[in-house]
């Protein structure tokens, strides 16, 4: 009886990697489908939007974090002179004291989120019954057509070995051209992204962020994947979207980036998901979306 239970609950979470199950179930789960066609009708905002809201998030991150960039900023003359203006220019519009030890007051990355984007959001039980995890809206206004959170891990090509990590993994994503992102942050998927994350350092500037595999992210929005699918009471307010992190992103800013090639030998684009928004969401709220895809 013991072998049995233990059966059942494997094929509970490997089944869908199976296509005789996907045929026999296609109708009755229509709604955790993703039919995207083409790869433009997934646009919900222009990349150009995705790519402005992730760099002004994530130049306020540093900024906050400035008196612990040195080394970077130290191989980055020119850029450095440009975070000193933008520095100057923040301090002289929060009125930050001058008396201040550190001459800046550090914010957590929840507050520079807020004071940024106006909003913040957090993992906490879902108000969903037996859902786990979910993401809130925990402080601020959320407005339709933005960026809300992304969806961290490991990017896998089609024809690299992800076998072991899938196992019993509720946390895989496929996009619409075959590429998986391992958004697992335990076990043998958080050791892969570890690995490959540090793997892939040059000096001082980090490829990718760590800090997603921990309870205190540093880039607040690394969140996505335990946003729980919408359902017949919950209807989806938020919407997967696909971004490749285009060459000219600022190599000092990659360090918030939550997302890390498996394979070392990479000449495209990094891939990312992100989150949008599909109508205005407020304080409190859950975030709910379509899991438009199943591995199989």
């Amino acid at each position: 009886a013991a072998m049995l239970r233990e059966l059942r609950r494997r094929w509970r979470s490997y089944k869908y990697r199976f296509v005789p199950w996907l045929a026999l179930n296609l109708r009755r789960q229509r709604r955790t489908l993703r039919y995207v066609p083409e790869s433009s009708q997934d646009k919900i905002i222009a990349d150009e939007d995705v790519f402005e809201i992730l760099l002004k998030t994530f130049k306020a991150l540093f900024l906050n974090d400035f008196s612990r960039q040195a080394d970077i900023l130290a191989l980055l003359p020119e850029v450095k002179c440009q975070y000193l203006e933008l520095l100057t220019v923040q301090q002289k519009r929060s009125k930050v004291n001058s008396c201040n030890h550190q001459g800046q007051h550090v914010f957590t990355p929840e507050e520079v989120l807020f004071n940024t984007l106006g909003f913040t959001v957090s993992r906490e039980q879902s108000s969903l019954a037996s859902a786990g995890t979910g993401v809130f809206v925990t402080k601020g206004f959320v407005p339709k057509g933005t960026v809300v959170s992304m969806y961290p891990g490991t990017v896998y090509r089609k024809h690299e070995p992800i076998f072991f990590q899938s196992l019993g993994n509720p946390f895989i994503f496929r996009c619409i051209d075959g590429v998986l992102i391992d958004g697992n942050d335990k076990g043998l998927s958080r050791s892969v992204y570890r690995s490959c994350s540090r793997r892939d350092q040059l000096g001082p500037f980090q490829m990718s962020d760590e800090s997603w595999l921990t309870a205190t992210p540093q880039n607040p929005l690394a969140v996505g994947q335990y946003v729980n699918n919408c359902s017949h009471e919950k209807a989806a307010n938020v919407c997967y979207q696909e971004f490749d992190v285009p060459g000219h992103f600022p190599v000092e800013l990659k360090q918030y980036l939550p997302n890390i090639f498996y394979s070392h030998d990479i000449e495209s684009h990094l891939r990312c998901v992100v989150l949008v928004t599909l109508r205005d969401i407020k304080q409190g709220e859950e975030l709910f979306s379509n899991y438009y895809t199943v591995v199989s």
